[in-house]
């Protein structure tokens, strides 16, 4: 009876008993690998968040950076056409002779104390504030752009 009871387990019993073991086994082995796989899957997905919210934010600095130099670029655009505007309309006759004798007598004029007024300060006999040494310059600088726009016809 012994020799088949163990006949018994020996046999087919056995091979379930172990067949149920080691697909137990298998089975807890593959759930911990996919767990595994599960963090490591959480872990590349939240680095890949990580480098698409730094690239959006480093293009939208970029964005802004690239509307601020568009919106400098057009300042100063429309500074230079201003300014030219205005060297253009100090030469223009207006068909009043008295008019036009003394535009074309103060300009030179202007332009002469601003040298004298510069002189003077280089020399050191006066002191010109920030602000009255701007405007010799910008005498000069209307001036000297008005003879040069009026050379090249423009």
């Amino acid at each position: 009876m012994i020799s088949a009871i163990l006949s018994f387990l020996g046999g087919s019993a056995f091979r379930m008993v172990w067949g149920e073991v080691a697909a137990w086994l298998n089975r807890r082995q593959e759930h911990a690998q996919e767990l595994d796989r599960l963090r490591l899957q959480g872990d590349m997905d939240a680095a890949q968040h990580a480098r698409n919210m730094e690239s959006i934010r480093v293009q939208a600095e970029l964005g802004v950076k690239t509307i601020e130099v568009k919106a400098e670029a057009e300042s100063a655009r429309i500074e230079t056409e201003a300014w030219l505007d205005a060297v253009r309309a100090t030469g223009r006759s207006v068909g009043v002779k008295w008019v036009d004798a003394w535009n074309a007598s103060i300009r030179p004029g202007v332009a002469t104390w601003a040298l004298i007024m510069l002189s003077a300060e280089a020399a050191a006999l006066v002191a010109l504030s920030e602000g009255a040494a701007s405007v010799c310059y910008a005498a000069l600088g209307l001036y000297l752009a008005d003879r040069a726009l009026a050379k090249r016809g423009k």
